[in-house]
């Protein structure tokens, strides 16, 4: 899924503009890559945790009952 596509996507739920939506998201990318920076993990909830990991993001998938997963973060 492109960056444009979530932004129409948050658009309609939220009843705001495509930009408005797209700036929304720039926002939250902006802060996880803050916060992946200054070593702090970045979470989002319902959904995981970005971690600083040996200087390299990384993702983590809140884990369900009896499930654990871990992934690395795209560049």
């Amino acid at each position: 899924m492109k960056k444009n596509d979530l932004a129409e996507r948050l658009a309609s739920r939220t009843r705001t503009t495509p930009g408005v939506a797209a700036d929304q998201l720039d926002r939250i990318v902006h802060h996880i890559i803050q916060s992946l920076k200054e070593g702090k993990p970045a979470s989002l909830p319902g959904l995981g945790v970005f971690t600083p990991l040996n200087r390299k993001p990384g993702f983590r998938f809140e884990a369900q009952p009896g499930k654990t997963s871990r992934g690395r973060a795209k560049s």
